[in-house]
């Protein structure tokens, strides 16, 4: 049995209200992220990936249904609690990388930790920056600007910028959408190495190169969750399958 348990939903529900109609985006969600798990989201265009990770994130709320996470219902918290806890709890990672060009990178990584509270010092936020920037190989760009940096480089910034206030999970939203295969899966051997270390994935992808990579697969129809399974052992097999043809090549 899986313990350490982060975000446990219970029958969440996302309705959309207008004049004489309702449009559930979201239904009869029920799940739970444990610590160390690598969850990727898919399926079709509307199906409710992007509203589930936003209401993972605390971005939205839902219409129905319970949300923990660390233990805490999410319900009882106004907007300024739910703020503190996403910003405690929860880093994000965007396909559209939502760097600011006139802040250094550095200022960049560093901006979510100056509205922590409890406030940080100016010295645990230099330290927690430089081992962020350090994890992702950008230690050297520090003092660069965003608009200075390749498209796999500005993507590396922020997985810093989520990775600086040591979360207990990161939501990251089609990671490699507005990048080249190369920065694409060079982004993706670094959220596999982070996951490695212990970091909490949760990802939306429509690209199948990719789900795969992750420990366990859900998929979403229509709003509701049609299936929940482990990937990796697919994963491993196809791995395993194209090391033996190249093999079978170079003989």
């Amino acid at each position: 049995m899986k313990t350490n348990t982060l975000i446990s939903l219970n029958n969440i529900a996302k309705v959309y209200r207008g004049q004489n109609v309702e449009t559930y985006a979201l239904k009869n969600i029920s799940l739970n992220i444990n610590q160390g798990d690598y969850i990727c989201i898919s399926g079709p265009s509307g199906c409710g990936k992007s509203t589930l990770l936003s209401l993972l994130g605390l971005l939205d709320s839902p219409t129905g249904g319970d949300y923990f996470i660390k233990d805490v219902d999410t319900k009882t918290l106004d907007m300024d609690k739910q703020a503190e806890l996403r910003n405690l709890h929860i880093g994000f990672i965007f396909q559209s990388f939502n760097l600011i060009d006139e802040l250094s990178v550095f200022d960049n990584v560093a901006l979510p930790l100056t509205y922590r509270e409890p406030a940080m010092s100016q010295n645990d936020i230099e330290a927690a920056v430089k081992q962020a920037l350090d994890e992702v190989e950008m230690g050297h760009r520090a003092q660069h600007k965003p608009n200075q940096l390749s498209g796999g480089q500005q993507q590396r910034i922020a997985i810093a910028r989520a990775l600086a206030g040591k979360p207990s999970i990161l939501l990251v939203d089609e990671p490699t959408g507005n990048l080249d295969s190369k920065n694409g899966d060079a982004v993706m051997d670094l959220l596999d190495e982070l996951n490695k270390k212990g970091t909490t994935i949760c990802m939306v992808t429509h690209d199948l190169r990719y789900a795969g990579r992750a420990k366990t697969q859900l998929k979403l129809l229509d709003g509701e969750i049609i299936s929940y399974s482990e990937a990796r052992q697919v994963s491993d097999h196809l791995a395993a399958t194209e090391h033996n043809k190249e093999s079978a090549e170079v003989i």
